[in-house]
């Protein structure tokens, strides 16, 4: 996704939120949040769209859109100057901290004279805000969490936006003359969560036009470094971007130096010593004569130190090199494993897209299914009701020929509550294809509730899978508290899948608990939770994150043929999978 688009969705949020705090028409910060997202999943990039194209965003009225023209024609939008202007600076910083809404950020300014993210942890830990109303111990507990949540992922970029920068940076040093060979690499080639700063490494035999393109592409508001073969840039909200350029016969090398980890490379590095190697950032060599006897490419080097290939997702030190000097090269789940999607929403609920767009958009990725799954009435905003859910299914039932090669399978995301009951009775759950039960409320329930909840909603045999399971969301909101190895047990007994969420701002479960999950007998569904057509580009996201949970195809439902996840989907009184029976 182009940067613009995500400038234009944090300054829609921000106009949102700053609604919010003054008071204003919660059906307007709704459609504001709502265009946001529509701008966020569009898959072109919005600063290329004339006015009436901009118009047909999801979610972007006219009002919205002459707003967007206006940033993009003035790099300001007038109103949300006037909003800024309403509310006091401190009171917008405070916004940043996961569970401190705007009325509570606006008290501690106004009763506390509280600022800055400091200021809050300060008097948190002073004990300052004692006797504010709205602020008990568990609140403030809360409130902690959140300055801890935003901490700990300050200044990284999530996966999504990462890319986008790395991105562009390849595409312009590509292009450059004289460019061999270019890619990113670090983290990002690793698909960690979040992302610090992106490594991009090039291969010429003249740096300097490279560093030149390098250092004029469009994100690049300063340039932080320059050297004959190295360059830094930061971007204009401080995020670095580091090239590097190799001679062509050293890329393999430096690829995998670049790429790390840093224990993983320590381990290579140890191999190589036993060997009488020395491995370096510009190949591998003989200790005693320094040759040169790998570089070229990263399988060379590998090989000449006794591996297989080993996947950069796997590159973390969990033993991987062991697994591969066993002769058990690990193959990860991949994209192209990916047979279909099992949670999807449409414009019924939450979604952006409508049935017909969502469904062409699944079948343009070449699934061979393709699941909707939108909201079930427990979540009241979503005002969904049994009428409305059935008249989906005729309608994706109509659907079902437009598409060949293409099984559509009718869903729903189903509520866990408190107890672990979910929205419908077995009778009416019996007439879906695939249901999906995630957590999206209660979030404060002690270990042993939270524990309780999972267990009993594995235990319903129309639960498929359990959606989102820990309910993160990546330093905007910790995950619950709740035994894992206790719920990965019931998911293994009772057959039931664990999700691992493709959205960049969730990827939940996380690669450590995937690899927990697995050592349990887990099987797992990786998925976009797509609102948008746009979205459904998540799936490569949840994919890395599988990957590094050291996920094959055999553990992940949605790569198996439409036979095989049939006879998984197994809850008794159900039609054939693609069949779902009308309902009662």
């Amino acid at each position: 996704m182009a940067r613009v688009n995500d400038e234009v969705e944090a300054l829609l949020l921000e106009y949102a939120d700053l609604i919010a705090i003054t008071g204003g028409d919660a059906f307007r910060q709704r459609a504001y949040e709502r265009a946001a997202r529509g701008v966020r999943g569009h898959p072109e990039d919005i600063s290329r769209l004339d006015a009436a194209d901009l118009r047909a965003v999801p979610g972007v009225g006219r009002s919205t859109a002459d707003k967007i023209e206006e940033y993009l024609r003035t790099g300001r939008i007038a109103a949300l100057d006037r909003a800024r202007a309403a509310v006091p600076q401190g009171v917008r910083r405070l916004l940043a901290v996961p569970g401190l809404g705007p009325k509570k950020a606006m008290a501690l300014y106004r009763e506390r004279g509280i600022a800055s993210v400091d200021q809050l942890a300060e008097a948190i830990a002073r004990d300052g805000l004692k006797g504010l109303s709205g602020f008990g111990p568990g609140t403030v507990r809360g409130i902690l969490r959140g300055v801890e949540t935003l901490r700990s992922t300050g200044g990284r970029l999530l996966l999504d936006a990462a890319t986008g920068l790395a991105d562009e940076a390849v595409a312009a040093v590509s292009a450059a003359p004289g460019c061999e060979r270019c890619a990113f690499a670090g983290s990002l080639r690793r698909m960690r969560e979040t992302v610090g700063h992106i490594d991009v490494l090039a291969a010429a035999r003249d740096p300097e036009p490279l560093i030149a393109a390098f250092t004029a592409m469009p994100s690049a508001a300063e340039t932080a470094e320059r050297g004959p073969a190295e360059a830094s840039v930061r971007t204009a909200d401080g995020f670095r971007i580091d090239l590097c350029v190799l001679p062509p016969e050293a890329w393999g090398a430096g690829l995998l130096h670049r790429t790390g980890s840093r224990a993983h490379h320590a381990r290579l590095r140890a191999l190589a010593a036993d060997a009488g190697l020395r491995l370096a950032w510009d190949g591998l060599f003989d200790a005693d004569g320094g040759d040169r006897v790998a570089a070229g490419t990263e399988e060379e080097v590998y090989a000449r130190l006794g591996l297989p290939w080993i996947a950069p997702t796997l590159r973390e030190d969990r033993g991987e090199v062991e697994a591969a000097l066993r002769g058990a090269p690990h193959r990860p789940v991949a994209v192209e494993d990916i047979r279909g999607d099992l949670h999807t929403h449409t414009d019924l609920t939450d979604g952006l897209a409508s049935l017909p767009d969502m469904v062409a958009a699944g079948a343009a990725r070449g699934y061979s299914y393709y699941a909707v799954t939108d909201h079930a009435p427990m979540l009241r905003m979503q005002r969904m009701t049994e009428e409305k859910i059935l008249a989906q299914r005729d309608r994706l039932r109509a659907l079902a020929g437009r598409h060949r090669g293409l099984a559509l399978l009718h869903g729903t995301e189903l509520n866990i509550g408190p107890d672990g009951g979910v929205d419908w009775p077995d009778a009416f759950l019996a007439g879906f294809d695939v249901c999906v039960a995630s957590v999206h409320s209660h979030f404060g329930l002690d270990r042993a509730a939270q524990t309780r909840r999972l267990i009993a909603a594995c235990e319903n045999p129309y639960v498929d899978i359990i959606g989102h399971l820990t309910t993160r969301r990546i330093g905007r909101r910790e995950g619950i508290d709740v035994d894992l190895d206790a719920v990965f047990a019931a998911c293994a007994r009772t057959g039931t899948a664990v999700e691992v969420n493709g959205h960049p701002n969730r990827l939940d479960l996380r690669d450590e608990h995937v690899l927990l999950a697995r050592r349990h007998g887990v099987r797992f569904a990786v998925d976009s939770d797509a609102h948008s057509t746009g979205e459904l580009g998540t799936m490569r996201w949840g994919v890395g994150t599988a990957q590094r949970g050291w996920l094959t195809t055999d553990d992940v439902i949605n790569t198996w043929p439409l036979s095989r996840l049939g006879r998984f989907l197994r809850a008794p009184g159900r039609a054939p999978l693609g069949r779902a029976r009308r309902g009662t």
